[in-house]
């Protein structure tokens, strides 16, 4: 399929609105919302006062958009570079189906980058009490839009080297987590960067099961996924290592906080999820096959991550 020019117009109706509904994947949201939900609950538990809901409620806001922001982003880059064709196994995408014009969502880009911006100074102005934290995380912000727009956007997209799964690890892990926590609390806490990684890695497990199902589309059009750099073999192995870091983060979080929070463990409810996810890697053949495992990861994120944080506040 040839991809439509800036001069052509799309066809009106349900069928637009259901091609930005599909650009804007808003079944990801929820991997956004986990970071922010348990950097809160790690906050409300760090002292007196600590958690604000002003505060949380403006940071949840904030990567509601930067994530809206990359939806966005990677269907405009990966669909000038061909990377979305019709033979993708994935759902398509609005620009891929041709419904959404290349002028059309740089527009829907730049009002993302705008709601982006406005709700992150909002968060700053709610919560830093420095001038160094303001400079440090309006820096932190600037990065943050960066990192969301140039995963698949430009001649050097970070996402076609190997690179978009330590990007995660770390906006959707660390910043996402300890960032939020630091809003809150004013400090960090050692103990956090353990459910911190937790969360991000449990963030690159839902990409590396994207990038198993799409693995021979992005070989084909020079999309070097880390999957594609592995190989499928290499990629399942990885996955499984995904798999058991993450048991392992959480369990060794889960152990500090038992004394005082034995609820925490309210996160093994989604065992059961990640023996079924290892199952599927193990038996994974054809790309088709693994496709249902979004859903499954993702579920794995909500409750894992939901356990854990509802823990915290019992």
């Amino acid at each position: 399929m040839a991809f439509m020019s800036d001069s052509t117009t799309p066809p009106n109706g349900l069928d637009t609105a259901y091609a930005w509904i599909a650009s804007l994947r808003l079944k990801t949201l929820s991997l956004a919302c986990c970071g922010i939900i348990l950097g809160g609950s790690l906050a409300a538990v760090a002292g007196e006062g600590a958690w604000r809901f002003s505060v949380w409620v403006t940071a949840l806001i904030t990567a509601v958009s930067l994530q809206l922001l990359a939806n966005l982003a990677n269907d405009y880059g990966d669909s000038l570079k061909a990377s979305d064709s019709p033979e993708r196994v994935g759902p398509k995408r609005g620009m891929q189906m041709g419904l959404i014009l290349p002028a059309q969502m740089r527009w829907a880009l730049a009002l993302m980058i705008a709601l982006a911006v406005l709700s992150g100074l909002t968060l700053l102005t709610l919560a830093c009490h420095s001038f160094t934290d303001v400079l440090f995380f309006l820096g932190l912000g600037a990065l943050s839009i960066l990192a969301a727009i140039t995963y698949t956007v430009g001649r050097h997209a970070y996402g076609y080297h190997s690179l978009g799964d330590v990007s995660v690890l770390v906006f959707f892990g660390w910043v996402s987590v300890m960032g939020s926590f630091y809003l809150m609390t004013g400090h960090f806490d050692a103990r956090v960067f353990i459910p911190a990684t937790a969360c991000g890695l449990l963030s690159v497990l839902v990409l590396n099961v994207n990038n198993l199902r799409d693995l021979e589309e992005d070989r084909r059009h020079n999309k070097i996924t880390l999957a594609v750099r592995l190989g499928a073999r290499g990629a399942r192995f990885y996955h499984v290592t995904l798999l058991l870091a993450i048991v392992a983060c959480l369990l060794l979080g889960a152990w500090h906080w038992m004394p005082e929070r034995p609820w925490v463990w309210l996160w093994a409810l989604a065992l059961p999820l990640f023996y079924q996810n290892l199952r599927a890697t193990l038996r994974f053949r054809e790309a088709a096959e693994f496709q249902s495992q979004l859903a499954v990861a993702v579920k794995i994120n909500i409750l894992a991550l939901g356990g854990f944080a509802t823990g915290l506040w019992i």
